[in-house]
């Protein structure tokens, strides 16, 4: 079946999702977090290629507050020199509303969303999410252990802060097995931080697979900007899949 956007009843208001719809027998859900870019083709081609693995795919508009998809989305090619650090310039306040408490509200309404599409399973749920959605999956899978059981971060930031609600702090109440694909030389994510997050995971008990792609720029994942690699997004792919296809299996 084809994907579709479908409107969420959220925290705040009504949330625009990518919907890719999984097979007809009961099967596994996937909850997809975007970049800071945002929801956009790109993310939707993500979703897809997901979903063709046996998943149904959502991957919400987390910035509904600040607008559409469409309303944010950047008005410029990002694979063009220049245009991804000027779209970041001024890409306004999206981010508002955007504390720990109402993600976290939004993110149990995605879960909610999710588990509600036909066939699938409520308990067998996955997250994967790429920049600031990496911190979102994982996230997700501390606040409801009892749902997600596989969660994905790619080229990820801001998982270790000085906050008492760091990801690092808090990924302890999670069950689900993490897989961190971390970009080479990334200014957000530096190798101490790629440090404190495997230290906190290994004392939780947590199992974890953790990555750094050579050569690979923060964004490397995403095919409409300049940051992509080939290499590195394959590679998250195959990685990723066999994630999934360990944890979300009956």
């Amino acid at each position: 079946m084809a994907g579709r956007t479908i409107e969420i009843a959220a925290a705040d208001g009504t949330a625009e999702a990518y919907l890719s719809p999984g097979p007809d027998t009961p099967h596994a859900g996937v909850l997809l977090f975007v970049d800071a870019i945002g929801l956009r083709p790109a993310i939707e081609t993500i979703a897809d290629r997901i979903a063709g693995w046996g998943y149904t795919v959502l991957a919400p508009n987390v910035f509904y507050r600040a607008g559409t998809a469409a309303e944010l989305a950047p008005a410029e090619d990002l694979r063009k020199p220049g245009a991804r650090e000027a779209f970041f310039a001024t890409m306004g306040n999206r981010r508002t509303g955007l504390d720990t408490a109402n993600l976290l509200r939004d993110i149990t309404a995605y879960l909610d969303a999710l588990a509600a599409q036909p066939g699938v399973v409520a308990d067998r749920l996955g997250s994967t999410g790429y920049c600031m959605g990496g911190m979102l999956a994982l996230r997700a899978a501390a606040a409801h252990p009892d749902r997600i059981r596989a969660a994905g971060a790619f080229h990820a930031a801001n998982l270790v802060t000085d906050e008492p609600d760091s990801v690092h702090k808090i990924i302890t109440t999670a069950t689900a097995e993490i897989l961190a694909g971390h970009a080479d030389n990334d200014r957000a994510n530096p190798p101490e931080a790629i440090a404190a997050l495997d230290e906190a995971l290994d004392a939780a008990g947590i199992t974890r697979s953790t990555a750094i792609y050579p050569d690979a720029p923060h964004g490397f994942t995403m095919p409409d900007t300049s940051m992509y690699q080939e290499a590195g997004a394959e590679r998250h792919y195959a990685e990723l899949e066999a994630l999934f296809a360990r944890t979300l299996s009956d």
